[in-house]
């Protein structure tokens, strides 16, 4: 009986010394992965004012775009009317 009592406790010993040497090793993993965020945090954020200016551009050719389009598209509008009122004249 005593003899299964001291290998309970050896193992007991053994299995707490292998849980925190398992701890240290996430708890350093956990560090390098806090450190590899942080380094990706700050690429991104170099990255966020070149993302905005794209953006501001973006919206303006947009802007651009729909007025030439819709100028456009006005002036065939008022050639068909034009050639409609002068076939209903006729």
């Amino acid at each position: 009986m005593e003899l299964l009592s001291v290998i309970l406790d050896s193992l007991l010993i053994v299995l707490v010394i292998i849980l925190i040497i398992l701890a240290l090793k996430a708890l350093d993993t956990l560090n390098k992965v806090d450190i590899l965020l942080d380094d990706t945090k700050k690429k991104m954020e170099s990255l966020d004012g070149l993302f905005n200016f794209i953006d501001v551009v973006d919206d303006k050719l947009s802007l651009v775009t729909d007025t030439i389009i819709s100028g456009i598209v006005s002036i065939i509008t008022n050639i068909f009317k034009k050639k409609k009122e002068d076939d209903i004249d006729e």
